[in-house]
């Protein structure tokens, strides 16, 4: 990684050097952030001599664990990204994730290999700097957008950002519909740690959105025999095969329908629990997933699974009774006053059904 010598951060140039000095500096201060700890130590691993970084990879193609990604194949993926945006030498990147997974480090690794600057704030921030400042390009998680619609000038803040990447965990369809109405280009990524990050673009505003995934340039995906997506991916000899459920438009367009690792099976008949809750989008005005219970019939039986307290029930199973197709409808309406998720928010699906059965 020798061409890639330095970084500039919020304005100023580090080499490898100071970088090492300003690690040993927030060894000693250890009361500073743990995102900024995070920051330094992904820096010091990307200049070290190995040709590898070391990362958990997020459990998209198996069980998550530790694997070896090669700096050459994240140096590629920052290329694509930054063409495919028409990033430019000295743009100003807005890194808002913590480095402890591939998104933050791969908006690191952009800001090294375009010699763009790398502006850093606390994940947490409520991003008031972004009435004074523009940035060219950024990435957030989900949770992180709504929180900034949901202030009065959120749109304006968010429209600062002129290329905003949205990713980590599923966009709600009420999320997308604020989205929609924003005047910079807001996108949905698809990725993994496999990956380096995002193999994938869909355009969440604009003329161009679309429930349609589009691969970045040299990348395509095809079907396997069970319908789960695979990834042709010129560092890897062979297809990456996923545990996602997708549908394909052509060679390089996907959708996404679910995850073959949380289909239902009921009576025979295999549900995605994905595809029934995009259907329940606008009838239920909190969080919610399709879960099941052991049934002796049916051997499981479909649940619809609200987050909060209990409350009656029987106006809302008469709207999902006409909305939704008999074989498809829950069995039955359940609580469960906080759904276990991830750090990213997505719901652990598999936590979710345990509490439930142990209620």
């Amino acid at each position: 990684m020798s061409k890639y010598n330095s970084i500039i951060l919020n304005g100023k140039r580090f080499s490898p050097e100071k970088i090492q000095v300003r690690t040993a500096e927030i060894k000693i201060n250890s009361f500073l952030p743990d995102w900024e700890k995070e920051l330094y130590q992904f820096l010091n691993e990307w200049f070290s001599d190995s040709e590898f970084i070391l990362v958990q990879t997020s459990g998209s193609t198996g069980e998550p664990k530790p694997i070896k990604l090669p700096k050459s194949m994240m140096v590629e993926s920052a290329e694509r990204t930054i063409g495919y945006f028409g990033l430019q030498k000295n743009d100003r990147l807005l890194l808002s994730l913590p480095c402890q997974y591939i998104a933050g480090k791969m908006m690191v690794v952009r800001a090294i290999v375009g010699k763009m600057d790398l502006i850093t704030v606390d994940p947490t921030t409520d991003f008031d700097f972004l009435e004074q400042e523009i940035f060219e390009f950024g990435a957030m998680v989900p949770n992180q957008v709504f929180k900034l619609m949901e202030q009065p000038s959120g749109k304006e803040k968010l429209q600062n950002i002129r290329n905003l990447l949205v990713g980590g965990s599923a966009i709600s369809k009420d999320l997308k519909t604020l989205i929609s109405q924003l005047s910079n280009r807001v996108v949905s990524t698809y990725g993994m740690t496999e990956t380096a990050s995002h193999i994938a673009i869909r355009e969440l505003s604009g003329n161009l959105k679309s429930e349609f995934y589009h691969c970045l340039l040299g990348i395509s995906v095809s079907l396997s025999k069970n319908g789960c997506l695979q990834i042709h991916h010129p560092e890897f000899a062979e297809s990456l095969q996923t545990n996602d459920l997708a549908e394909l438009q052509s060679e390089t367009s996907f959708r996404i329908l679910g995850r073959v690792d949380s289909v239902i099976i009921s009576g025979g008949i295999k549900y995605s629990p994905e595809s029934i809750e995009k259907k329940l989008e606008d009838l239920i005005g909190q969080s919610y997933v399709i879960s099941s219970v052991p049934d002796q019939k049916l051997g499981e039986k479909l649940v619809l699974v609200i987050e909060g307290k209990t409350f009656p029930t029987k106006n809302l199973q008469e709207i999902i009774d006409k909305n939704l197709p008999a074989f498809e409808q829950p069995k039955q309406i359940l609580f469960l006053e906080k759904f276990p998720k991830t750090t990213s928010g997505k719901v652990k699906r598999n936590e979710v059904k345990l509490a439930i059965l142990s209620q």
